[in-house]
């Protein structure tokens, strides 16, 4: 009896000291009331419900605590684990390339070359990119995670991923965390910033309609875009040379069975797989610590300068063209790569003002843009520290 008691009580100390109770610290409690607030601003805000629920998700998923060193293989920094096997395509920068070729298929340049001096917003906005690498050295970081740092300034989660898995694989989590944050937040914190740079008479501009795009210049555009591009930053043709054939699958006409599956399945898929394991990588046990939160706060500076940069050159520009060429400012905001969501912004600001004015199509012009420019900017960033 005395043995039985004996076995029993050992098991029961064993069972425990395996339990997420008795491992639980005051790190997870932090990092589940993150994953509990993303969940509740995808579903009760609808801010990014595709990125958000899955990365909430994934938080409480890479939170659930664990005996570390038992050899559980449960982990998503554990050898062997399936979450480390999945998490493989984050750290090797496998997923962003496909996402890239969804971009592509899903997106339509009409209004971009239509207008194409558009671009230069897109190129713009860029400023906040290289603004917060400035900051970012100042504030001690080595160069290269400086530059993977201030890439979330381009607002682009796929970018920011691919670059930082190959300048700062161990800050991945918390970069692509802050980038799909700020992604999502993009209507909470570009509105002020726009209004603040602009008058109401700047808001009310109201612009020439596009012209009519031919289908021989929107097929073009991806083969010319391709050989522009990668000629000038050829570190960055994973991501560009994937947008451009999922464009020519869309704009081709004879690959519409590709393209459908590019931006539909394919890119749900991999968002299903980014959004969980950038997620996961939260564990508060390797993520939380004091170079987590300065990177967040600073992505948020490097946001809020992209903005900036984007609004305010559209005002230098206005000073150079005439009264019925003038850009409305408010389209400034759109130049990060949030595609659709800060050229929707640029929408709802510009329709507070006139109810009739409707910059939605003008827009998207420098928020496509703002994706090439940014995997253009990865590009350059790549080719100073990987040679």
């Amino acid at each position: 009896m005395e043995q039985f008691l004996e076995f029993t009580t050992h098991g029961f100390d064993q069972f425990m000291r395996y339990t997420a109770f008795a491992n639980f610290t005051i790190g997870h409690v932090v990092m589940m009331l993150v994953a509990f607030a993303f969940i509740y601003l995808a579903i009760a805000k609808d801010y990014e419900p595709l990125l958000l629920v899955p990365i909430g998700f994934g938080i409480l998923i890479g939170n659930i605590p664990f005996l570390e060193g038992a050899n559980l293989q449960i982990g998503i920094y554990e050898e062997g684990s399936v979450l480390n096997y999945l998490y493989f395509g984050v750290t090797y920068g496998i997923y962003p390339p496909l996402i890239f070729l969804g971009i592509g298929a899903m997106t339509d340049f009409t209004n971009l070359l239509s207008n194409p001096k558009l671009i230069l917003i897109g190129a713009a906005a860029q400023l906040g990119i290289f603004g917060a690498y400035t900051i970012a050295l100042l504030l001690g970081f080595l160069p290269e995670h400086a530059a993977a740092v201030a890439i979330i300034g381009g607002a682009d989660g796929p970018t920011a991923i691919f670059l930082s898995s190959k300048l700062a694989p161990e800050l991945v989590g918390a970069i692509a965390v802050s980038a799909y944050s700020y992604m999502a937040l993009v209507p909470v914190i570009q509105p002020p910033i726009m209004r603040l740079l602009t008058t109401d008479k700047e808001r009310r501009i109201k612009m020439k309609p596009p012209r009519k795009v031919s289908k021989l210049e929107k097929i073009l555009f991806p083969i010319v875009g391709l050989l522009l591009t990668c000629f000038l930053t050829p570190s960055a043709l994973p991501l560009l040379g994937m947008l451009f054939f999922g464009n020519i699958l869309k704009e081709s006409g004879v690959t519409k069975r590709l393209a459908d599956t590019a931006k539909n399945q394919m890119i749900d898929i991999v968002t299903i797989l980014i959004g969980l394991t950038v997620g996961a990588s939260t564990q508060a046990t390797t993520f939380l610590t004091a170079q987590s939160v300065g990177i967040f706060a600073l992505g948020a500076v490097s946001f809020m300068i992209a903005t900036f940069g984007g609004v305010l050159f559209v005002k230098i520009m206005n000073l150079f063209l005439n009264e019925e060429n003038k850009i409305n400012p408010l389209i400034g905001n759109a130049g990060v790569s949030a595609v659709p969501d800060s050229a929707r912004v640029s929408q709802m600001v510009g329709l507070e003002y006139d109810s009739k004015n409707h910059l939605l199509m003008h827009a998207m012009a420098p928020n496509v843009a703002g994706v090439i420019g940014s995997a253009v900017a990865a590009g350059i960033l790549l080719s100073f520290f990987m040679g």
